[in-house]
């Protein structure tokens, strides 16, 4: 089957608590539903919004966590990127955003469109050594490593 090009430019969103984890959230391709992987949040800028606009509105669909634009700290990492969802062949322009998050911050599926909810299945909050030691897929592979950067490069 030939799937559908489509070009866009994301906001990929790391929430980071007070210990240092990232929250990403566990899913699958709906083509390939076996295949299960752990993905950061973050989507697809909307017509006149800002990296940073997209990144606060994708936090809050995709986990119901409210945010300002300028509590948002990067971009410190970008990447072009080419994949495969669903019905689509996806080329991507990414850009990694942090926002340091409480660890009461109540994680929410509501507000996710109705593709998301039907192929996330959990969230969880991971370490750098959790995703350096994982076998499970993780998106992107060198998480780990941009966590490192980000706290060296973050005031604490």
């Amino acid at each position: 089957m030939t799937k559908i090009p489509l070009r866009r430019f994301t906001a990929r969103v790391l929430p980071i608590d007070e210990q240092g984890r990232v929250l990403l959230l566990h899913g699958f391709d709906p083509a390939q539903p076996e295949r299960r992987f752990w993905f950061t949040i973050g989507g697809a800028v909307e017509d006149g919004e800002t990296l940073q606009e997209a990144a606060a509105r994708e936090l809050y669909e995709e986990v119901g966590i409210r945010a300002g634009v300028e509590e948002f700290t990067g971009p410190h990492a970008e990447a072009l990127i080419e994949f495969e969802w669903g019905e689509y062949a996806f080329t991507q322009d990414q850009a990694f955003f942090a926002i340091r998050v409480g660890e009461a911050a109540a994680v929410s599926f509501d507000h996710m469109e109705q593709i998301e909810k039907d192929t996330t299945i959990e969230h969880r909050w991971w370490s750098e050594e959790e995703l350096e030691s994982t076998t499970e897929v993780v998106h992107p592979a060198d998480l780990a490593t941009l966590l490192r950067k980000i706290a060296t490069e973050e005031p604490e």
